[in-house]
């Protein structure tokens, strides 16, 4: 499918400063101009634009791609977080254009007055004639006659006007309702009956029968060898009357896909389970079948988990320090889950789970016992009666260093095979059809923990897609197929969105442009927080910046390519596709340590009623990210920016890292070539003469598969293998890169960095070769011509 593999491409690249009478004439050809995309580009709003020249490269820089290695590698100077405003390098008007195009002088003949006021009087009739054909003609024209960019920005608006904070309150409302089924069979008819009657096309179930690890019959508990007391995770006596009043709470307080049995042994405060704490502890005791008392939080919970499989530890008791929530937070008492599944269904890694596929029997997916525990069960095991002074200055929670605790812990889960289901629906594109940006919202999971979340996701899709149908009904469609997805599992490790990827997987890799997650939109309620791949930020950018000109109160825009939670997670990692998520966070929440969010909690439906009383936040996320949608749906050429993924590529390799020097020299090329191609190759779209559908599709291609080539094959648990994304927004170095010098200190071997700057380096080539290739497909297309 792609123009750029699929045959030998004949189109001359025309530099912007070298624009040569000869060259000019190919692009003035009739055969071209008949052929030409019927669009128009509003240049004026590009070329206003005050950091638009920057792209512009002069004699020295040309010396510079010459000769690359002589280039200056000074990362100071690497000031913008994303290039210059404007995705194409201003066109240089051509030398000859007054000459060619420009009519002759008449020569100076003699003629008669009566002659001259003849040929006046008929072209005053023929001009009048034509003023009135031309009126009627254009009252009778469709609306679609008017230029594309004027009418592209005034349908995104009377699209997006008709989305209503008290529809989606209601359609939340509604939602929330049916979580308490016994399986999400009704939420999914719903969701589907749903989408039907506002008439998206072909709404479908995809299901897929797949291993999910459960509560067992009763609760877990911990216990206090000394004392002999035993306790619930929350934090209560093992009483009969205790499990009775908390219901639910009890059982859906686990570790997914834990392993199961009883373990008695000396509990060890690990802290937050990086390296320094491991190898200060290891000096101290032995570790051997021991049981970790770790906080949740500043790292994956999948490699933590790794490191204390390493290091010998048999059992762990997971919380969150009340010190690292907000003040406004009392979740001592909160019971919650965690998913120790890295993605996709576990009886089937890497392949969909579709009739007749092998089944692996992979109950438990880590030898540790684990078992989540509220904070105020912590303080009992430790005998700390508050962790916050009467000072209000908050003491983190910790056992001391020479008191011994024996606990003991029980877990029971089963496993069981059962369906999840995903609804999927498609809104095809007119001129693009097998092109696809696609929506992901996830619905309730039976046998999951019942957050609220799902239901804001779902209602924030479903007023998108309300809005967007009622203008399809009108006659309009998107260039591009829409695709719009609720997913089921995702508590479980985002298991239908895996499955449905690995099931469609060739199909995907080929087609999807971009993915829009709508994971979990209202996470609080002060500032708005936007993940999204580096080749997006511009774009979220100025949507930010202009929906924020709109309000009274405007915030600074906080873009960031991190790690997020949710059904992104395999088209970022396995397809390497373009994301943009919205969300609203509590700035306090930013502040604190990451990973927070791997916690499930049993939040009361009411919870997200109390941050968005009125729903206004809901409908800012749904107009927000439905701009993008439709601006990614409908441009002609997509609105992505290979120079920023190369200045990322560089912000990436600051520091005082050694060994990096090989690294920075190649990362200096690629924005060599990243600028070439931005400047040089994306500018013929802007000029209607240079705009023809081939050489649109042919870019479009490689714009959509920048990212692929930053997909490592080994990362650590729990780290992305799209090496773009980072952390978190605190540390802009490789994450790879930063574990690995993390892991030294562990091991005194550097096997482990070596391997970790290979892949670095691997991915900035295979960039730099992609761009390169790029760059000589449109640079041999008038040879063959000429």
């Amino acid at each position: 499918m792609h123009a750029l593999f699929s045959k030998k491409m004949a189109y001359q690249k025309v530099n912007a400063d070298q624009r040569a009478p000869g060259h000019s004439q190919y692009l003035d050809n009739d055969d071209l101009q008949a052929t030409a995309l019927d669009l128009e580009w509003d240049m004026e709003k590009e070329l206003e634009e005050p950091g638009f020249d920057q792209f512009q490269l002069d004699s020295a820089e040309n010396q510079n791609l010459e000769n690359p290695e002589t280039a200056d590698l000074n990362l100071d100077s690497i000031q913008p977080a994303t290039s210059p405003k404007g995705r194409f390098q201003r066109l240089q008007e051509e030398s000859d254009y007054v000459t060619r195009y420009t009519r002759s002088a008449p020569k100076s003949n003699p003629c008669n007055f009566c002659r001259l006021l003849k040929i006046l009087c008929t072209a005053t009739v023929l001009f009048i004639l034509g003023i009135l054909i031309g009126y009627y003609a254009h009252k009778n024209c469709p609306s679609n006659a008017t230029t594309s960019g004027t009418l592209d920005l005034h349908l995104y608006q009377e699209i997006l006007k008709t989305i209503q904070a008290e529809d989606i309150k209601k359609s939340f409302r509604n939602l929330v309702q049916l979580y308490k089924s016994e399986d999400d069979t009704e939420i999914s008819k719903k969701i589907k009956s749903h989408w039907t009657s506002l008439g998206l096309e072909d709404v479908q179930f995809v299901n897929y029968s797949v291993l999910l690890n459960l509560p067992g019959p009763s609760a877990s508990s911990v216990s206090l060898s000394s004392s002999g007391q035993c306790f619930h995770p929350n934090g209560q006596p093992c009483s009969e009357e205790a499990r009775k009043h908390s219901g639910q709470d009890l059982l859906y307080s686990y570790a997914a896909y834990s392993a199961k049995g009883t373990l008695e042994a000396e509990l060890i405060d690990v802290s937050y389970g990086n390296a320094d704490d491991l190898k200060r502890i290891q000096k101290m005791k032995n570790t051997t079948n021991k049981i970790a008392l770790l906080k949740l939080g500043k790292l994956p919970l999948l490699y933590k988990l790794s490191l204390l499989e390493k290091a010998g530890f048999g059992g762990v008791l997971l919380y969150i320090d009340p010190c690292d929530l907000p003040k406004t937070a009392n979740l001592s008492y909160d019971t919650f889950m965690v998913s120790l599944n890295p993605g996709g269904d576990p009886s089937t890694p890497g392949y969909p789970s579709v009739d007749g596929s092998f089944r692996q029997n992979r109950s438990n997916l880590t030898s540790l016992l684990v078992q989540p525990i509220s904070a105020s069960l912590v303080a009992k095991l430790i005998s700390s009666p508050n962790s916050r002074t009467k000072n209000s200055i908050c003491s983190p929670l910790e056992l001391p260093n020479n008191d011994q605790r024996i606990v003991s812990m029980q877990i029971q889960t089963v496993t069981k095979f059962k369906t999840v289901t995903n609804v999927v629906g498609y809104l095809k594109g007119l001129t693009s059809p097998d092109r696809y940006i696609i929506v992901g919202s996830r619905h309730h999971t039976a046998y999951s923990y019942y957050g609220q979340e799902w239901a804001s996701s779902t209602a924030i899709i479903t007023a998108f897609i309300r809005a967007l149908m009622l203008r399809v009904k009108r006659g309009w469609r998107p260039d591009r197929t829409i695709v719009f997805c609720s997913w089921g599992g995702t508590a479980f490790g985002n298991i239908g969105s895996y499955e449905w990827g690995e099931d469609f997987r060739k199909v995907l890799q080929r087609n999807v442009v971009a993915y829009i997650s709508l994971h979990s939109p209202i996470r609080g309620n002060s500032s708005l927080y936007s993940v999204a791949s580096p080749s997006l930020q511009q774009l979220v950018v100025e949507k930010n910046n202009f929906n924020c000109s709109r309000r009274a109160k405007c915030q600074e825009t906080n873009v960031s390519s991190v790690q997020i939670e949710g059904d992104a997670d395999y088209f970022i990692n396995h397809l390497g596709i373009p994301t943009v998520q919205f969300a609203y966070e509590d700035i306090t929440a930013l502040e604190g340590p990451s990973f927070l969010s791997e916690a499930l909690f049993l939040k009361r439906a009411t919870k997200i009623e109390e941050m968005d009383p009125f729903f206004h936040l809901h409908e800012t996320i749904t107009k927000l990210s439905g701009e993008v949608i439709l601006q990614i749906a409908n441009e002609p050429v997509l609105p992505f920016n290979a120079l920023d993924i190369a200045i990322e590529v560089q912000n990436s390799l600051k520091g005082d890292q050694p060994y990096t020097h090989q690294l920075l020299a190649l990362a200096s090329r690629l924005r060599e070539s990243a600028e070439l191609f931005q400047s040089d190759e994306m500018r013929p779209a802007n000029d209607p003469k240079e705009r023809i559908p081939i050489r649109v599709r042919m870019l479009n291609d490689i714009l959509q598969d920048m990212e692929k080539s930053f997909l490592v094959e080994q990362v650590p648990p729990g780290f992305y293998r799209n090496i773009l994304y980072h952390l978190d927004g605190k540390t802009s170095q490789f994450s790879i890169l930063l574990e690995a010098w993390e892991h030294c200190k562990l091991l005194s071997s550097n096997e482990t960095i070596q391997e970790a700057l290979s892949e670095v380096l691997n991915s900035i080539n295979s960039a730099q070769v992609y761009f390169k290739a790029g760059l000589d497909v449109f640079d041999s297309v008038l040879v063959g011509k000429n």
